[in-house]
């Protein structure tokens, strides 16, 4: 099992790099180049997205944003940015379909609380103690 692990981890750059040269060769874009601009863009990427993870969680500390959104979007984006640095036109791939597509968009990820005096009344008897 740890040899097929192993296989896997080891043989998807290898793969990879074997898609982008043929990319390459196929589109006329030199190899180079084309490693280059991906690993500075995600080199740009995390370095943008250290100083917003630092933003947000600030704002989350302050009650502004929930800070499960924060840490699913700055995920995203370093996961995003690993895969653009990684060596290869597939992990490109997959990076961009990361940004692109975001995972935490249109759900409430904040706890579902009832405001004071809105919610269902507590039933039940009291007594007054003078």
């Amino acid at each position: 099992m740890r040899f097929v692990v192993l296989l896997i981890v080891m043989g998807f750059p290898v793969l990879d790099l074997y898609a982008t040269v043929r990319f390459a060769r196929w589109t006329g874009v030199p190899v180079w180049l084309w490693l280059l601009v991906a690993t500075l863009a995600g080199l740009n990427l995390l370095r943008h997205e250290r100083t917003a993870f630092r933003a947000r969680t600030i704002a989350a500390m302050h009650g502004g944003e929930p800070i499960l959104r924060g840490l699913l979007d700055s995920g995203r984006k370093v996961l995003a940015g690993v895969l653009l640095i990684l060596p290869g036109i597939v992990s490109d791939l997959v990076a961009l379909l990361l940004l692109a597509f975001p995972l935490n968009v249109g759900r409430d990820l904040a706890p579902n609380t009832v405001p004071a005096g809105r919610g269902a009344p507590i039933e039940g008897s009291y007594r007054r103690l003078d």
